[in-house]
């Protein structure tokens, strides 16, 4: 069973296992003796990281770690998710690791590998890394590595800039004055980078939340929190609205009215435009369990098909590849342009829309305005152990009886974070009643018995 790597990399609250030094220094030597199998040369590994006051010790020791097992390290310092794994693709390194916890707390951090392709590594890659972790860690062996090894702060520069002109090359040839961007960086790995992108387009741009502390990352502010910016593109009569999280590999947007549009709306603007312009393959979008059935109604309407995932970027991927789709998403705003990345990004999301909105001189929320959106809701169950649902009889009895009472009107989805000890209770009806009648039965099943 694995115990380190969960749908998006190692998690957990730094300084505790898996995420104590000890144990990162051995992530880092079991990922080096894995390059060097696989790799012909000296192995090269680019290191990122975001802004929590964590991720520059683990950023350090993994390094010391890497560095001891002859690996040579280089450090883009504060950058998003999706620019280590496009820098780790593009230059020549054999691997990229991102130290974040993306969405969470500050308390908390992570550590993401990307191969040299840019995508994430295989489950089989994964649990062999994670196999000679647990070996080492039960011998008991620890190492302190005497190897000196440059901090990985600031980091070098033109790895970023490299990042952010690339972004920008995307979307050169369009025309964006007029257009007014709110950017809400959530004081994370957006920080350094979102307005230059911005600006380098030709947008008028206003950042918030763009002064980490080291503590204030996600808080209260960014994708977690989209009715900020929401709030803020009224008060300045901007045009678009941009929330990234505390990496940067999603976004949410709010239009010009003060309205939230999460990735099901992304998803509808961009694969209009793609069909538009003859580039949607196989006339397919892949969204996941949790998207809204309004936008699956809303893309047949367009003679588009829509295939469901499992939750996480990982299997949105692998749908993509297997429908042969270059568009996919979550409903949280992770969306993949295979045409361009090989991950989720918050950034070059922000700057697809802009484009379109940019081409055809109309507001977000006329471009989105026909997606009726069945009333929908989330709730978290905080629990203790992630037993199969199908084994615990009142919570599989509640699923199918708001199952069947729905019929067919109605979608419910109960399953656990992949990152978090939550179960999440998903239900969609046509009345906000039923919604909540059914959910609300689900959650209080599921916290009599794991809560």
């Amino acid at each position: 069973m694995r115990r380190l790597f969960g749908t998006d990399g190692i998690r957990g609250v730094a300084g505790e296992f898996p995420l104590d030094d000890a144990t990162v220094r051995s992530i880092g030597r079991a990922l080096a003796h894995r390059l060097h199998k696989t790799e012909q040369k000296k192995p090269r590994v680019l290191l990122g990281q975001d802004t929590r006051e964590s991720s520059s010790w683990i950023a350090d020791a993994l390094s010391a770690a890497l560095v001891s097992i002859g690996v040579e390290v280089a450090s883009a310092g504060v950058i998003t998710t999706p620019g280590v794994a496009y820098l780790a693709h593009t230059r020549g390194f054999a691997a990229g690791v991102v130290i974040s916890a993306s969405h969470n707390p500050w308390t908390d951090n992570g550590i993401k590998v990307f191969g040299s392709d840019g995508f994430k590594l295989a489950d089989a890659t994964e649990l062999e890394i994670e196999h000679e972790i647990f070996t080492e860690l039960a011998a008991g062996k620890e190492e302190t590595e005497a190897v000196a090894t440059v901090a990985t702060l600031p980091g070098d520069e033109a790895l970023r800039e490299a990042y952010v002109e690339w972004l920008a090359s995307l979307v050169a040839r369009q025309d964006f004055s007029g257009l007014h961007v709110m950017a809400d960086c959530a004081n994370g790995a957006a920080t350094p980078i979102a307005g230059d992108v911005l600006r380098r387009i030709g947008v008028k741009c206003n950042l918030s939340h763009n002064h980490p502390s080291g503590r204030n990352i996600n808080e209260k502010c960014g994708a977690l929190y989209p009715e900020v910016v929401a709030k803020e593109v009224v008060q300045r009569k901007a045009s678009l609205g941009v929330a990234f999280d505390g990496d940067a590999d999603r976004c949410l947007l709010a239009d010009a009215n003060g309205k939230v549009v999460n990735g099901d709306g992304i998803l509808l603007l961009a694969a209009r435009e793609l069909k538009q312009s003859g580039k949607l393959k196989n006339n397919v979008v892949v969204a996941t369990t949790m998207s809204n059935m309004g936008l699956e109604l809303a893309l047949a309407r367009e003679g588009i098909r829509m295939v469901r995932a499992p939750v996480g970027d990982k299997y949105v991927l692998e749908e993509m590849l297997k429908a042969g789709a270059n568009l996919g998403g979550e409903q949280s705003g992770h969306i993949l342009f295979l045409d361009h990345a090989t991950t989720g990004d918050g950034l070059l999301t922000a700057l697809m829309v802009l484009a379109t909105l940019a081409r055809t001189r109309k507001p977000l929320h006329e471009l989105v305005g026909d997606l009726k959106v069945f009333p929908q809701t989330i709730k978290n169950v905080r629990v203790r152990e992630k037993k199969p649902l199908e084994d615990i009889p009142e919570v599989a009895q509640a699923i199918r009886a708001a199952e069947k009472a729905l019929a067919g009107n109605g979608r419910v989805v109960v399953r656990y974070s992949g990152t978090e000890a939550l179960c999440r209770v998903m239900v969609e009806a046509e009345s906000e009643a039923l919604m909540k009648q059914h959910s609300g039965a689900i959650a209080a099943a599921v916290t009599k018995a794991l809560a």
